[in-house]
């Protein structure tokens, strides 16, 4: 059976912006591979303008978030709910909650509500504590007004069924191999291979990117430090002037060309992942797949993924050791190796739009039809 499927929460896709963009963007397409009707609501703002992508169809919606800031999300969602419950889905897919289970009431009450619960996002220290409070009640809405459920690390799963009681199907991110093609073009970079470290992520406190480069800093290394995120917001302003001083450190803004930053990953001496609260992160499965050697920040997220095949951190001290001890022998090529092996069997994006194929279907004949079966 083929169904129609809605998918609600992101700016939209093409991605050009974060996580759940990423995702949207291979599911949606790999579902209407398998046949089914796929409908990705874009933000009015979003630099893609045309009505279908790859096969999928875009709503255009009004986003006010360019006039009035954050707030503005909120009423893009609702806009987005709106239309839905004009569509007659068989299955909304809603992609995170922090802006749209308050408006839970309005859920399609014909449609399988399924929501990915995102990653504990009021642990995100950028939020004040009453932003970080409501984002506690948002989750707990999330629960309330949604069906089913979907945990992007086994780590939020525990997490799911400990606080709520409920269970969720764990499906994490996916990340490409490099095609013969990139790892030709590597292979022509060889000269500059190994002599910098890296780090790609958005300029947040809970990145840890603050501890990372004090630690660099503090270092004999002479080798140099690429930083890729974008620094125009307040944290990265700060960042940015904070090390100023240091030339070896060098901020390079976002990059959105993938063979790019895959080519920064492989050839870096050292990838530094700092995340520490959310979910399965997809900036860290492609360092995986694009075969660079991690040093993660020591959390329980990072380590469900990457397990023994990093080298972890806590503080400046313990990066500041990484930076003038680690080595590139045997063992080290054994963590790349393993992590690749990751990739091919855990993290692949096939993989994943079959089990979100599997899940939707699952969850859509077990509200019609019969009792659902949870997949571990």
């Amino acid at each position: 059976m083929k169904l129609r499927i809605g998918i609600l929460g992101t700016r939209g896709i093409p991605n050009y912006y974060g996580g759940f963009e990423h995702i949207s963007e291979y599911v949606s397409e790999g579902l209407v591979k398998k046949g089914h009707s796929v409908t990705v609501y874009n933000s009015h703002n979003h630099p893609y303008k045309a009505d279908n992508w790859n096969g999928v169809d875009i709503v255009h919606c009004y986003d006010p978030e360019y006039l009035i800031g954050t707030a503005g999300q909120f009423g893009y969602d609702f806009n987005c709910l709106a239309d839905a419950r004009k569509r007659n889905f068989d299955v909304v897919l809603l992609m995170g909650y922090t802006s749209s289970s308050v408006w839970g009431k309005f859920y399609p009450k014909d449609s399988t509500i399924i929501t990915n619960m995102d990653g504990l996002e009021w642990k995100r220290s950028k939020y004040s504590k009453p932003v970080q409070r409501f984002l506690k009640y948002a989750e707990k809405l999330a629960v309330k007004h949604s069906q089913y459920y979907i945990a992007d690390s086994r780590v939020i799963k525990t997490y799911l069924k400990d606080k709520y009681s409920i269970d969720s199907c764990y499906i994490p991110y996916g990340a490409d191999l490099l095609s013969d093609h990139e790892r030709e073009q590597l292979d022509n970079t060889q000269a500059q291979k190994e002599d910098y470290f890296l780090l790609m992520a958005r300029m947040e406190p809970e990145n840890n990117i603050e501890s990372i480069l004090e630690g660099f800093n503090s270092s004999t290394s002479e080798k140099s430090f690429k930083v890729l995120g974008d620094t125009g917001n307040r944290f990265g302003k700060y960042i940015t002037h904070k090390f100023k001083n240091d030339e070896r450190i060098q901020f390079k803004g976002s990059i959105f060309d993938n063979a790019a930053v895959r080519s920064l990953q492989n050839n870096s001496y050292l990838y530094f992942h700092g995340h520490s609260v959310g979910g399965t992160n997809p900036s860290l499965l492609e360092a995986m797949a694009s075969e660079a050697l991690i040093a993660a920040h020591d959390n329980p997220f990072n380590k469900s993924v990457l397990s023994s095949d990093a080298f972890y951190f806590n503080n400046a001290a313990e990066v500041r050791q990484l930076v003038e001890n680690v080595q590139r022998h045997d063992t080290e090529k054994t963590m790349v190796k393993n992590n690749l092996h990751k990739i091919q069997c855990q993290f692949n994006w096939p993989k994943v739009i079959d089990e979100y194929e599997e899940f939707i279907m699952e969850c859509y004949y077990a509200r019609n039809f019969e009792k659902i079966v949870y997949g571990s």
